[in-house]
């Protein structure tokens, strides 16, 4: 028998200020699945992304996360159990690394007042650095980090609550290569270690894919192309669909590269 899911989306639509965002989205995400959300600018990732974590309500059909439907549970309860990585996040004061990732048990940007985690909370919260090979960047300050750093201290804070869904948007925007190399590692590695979590993963670079990636779901202008197996989904013929442009994809070591190709496809 298959596992209750993660994550279930029924025929949803979102509108906002008029506008039609998404169209009849539908997707089921089960443990130990990993996802990644796949498209052009502004077909729709992000905003998907946000259904998913509980940030938004859908105009219509239904999403349920972790088994409760989006408007019939407490949203600040189901938050807890979903790991929001945003690359945006930005501490408004010179926080170490250490201190980053323990606001993830209190889901604030700063430390809250008179708060004290226990002993073995901040022995989970150095486990998690360690992991996230940072270990000898725990004391380093926020302002200090390079971006690929301060994205890996955001998993591991997204990771410290124990969530059962870790939802990463577009982790390696603005990293160089040997940054988007270590975070891709890092997130593979996690993926091996908590084989019970899930995940999905926004970008529209298909390079930075992990290996582990299991599902992909193919967005086109708030409409999903294409959806299931990675292995299934992610061809020349349908990434050039999805994309509007002759696509190659090779995989080589469980990774993705993308070129041109020479003839447009059929």
């Amino acid at each position: 028998m298959n596992a209750a899911p993660v994550l279930r989306l029924r025929d949803v639509d979102f509108v906002r200020d008029g506008n039609p965002i998404l169209h009849e989205i539908s997707l089921t995400v089960r443990p130990g699945e990993h996802w990644a959300l796949l498209g052009a600018n502004g077909a729709g990732k992000s905003t998907l992304l946000s259904l998913m974590g509980a940030l938004t309500h859908p105009t219509r059909g239904t999403v349920e996360v972790l088994g409760h439907e989006l408007g019939r549970v407490d949203l600040r309860q189901l938050r807890t159990y979903v790991g929001h990585v945003d690359p945006r996040h930005a501490p408004r004061s010179p926080l170490r690394v250490r201190d980053v990732v323990l606001t993830g048990l209190t889901s604030t940007i700063e430390p809250v007042p008179r708060w004290r985690p226990a002993d073995e909370q901040v022995t989970r919260a150095d486990h998690l650095i360690g992991l996230l090979g940072l270990g000898a960047r725990r004391q380093a300050r926020w302002p200090t980090l390079s971006q690929g750093e301060r994205g890996r201290a955001l998993i591991a804070r997204a990771l410290l609550p124990d969530p059962r869904l870790l939802l990463l948007d577009e982790p390696a925007t603005g990293l160089d290569v040997a940054g988007r190399e270590q975070l891709i590692e890092r997130i593979d590695t996690l993926q091996r270690t908590f084989p019970e979590l899930s995940s999905v993963l926004v970008t529209h670079h298909m390079e930075e894919l992990p290996p582990g990636t299991t599902h992909v779901m193919l967005l086109r202008d708030g409409r999903a192309a294409n959806s299931g197996p990675v292995g299934e989904v992610l061809t020349s013929d349908q990434v050039s669909k999805c994309f509007d442009h002759p696509i190659r994809l090779t995989r080589t070591d469980g990774r993705w590269t993308v070129r041109t190709s020479r003839a447009p496809l059929p």
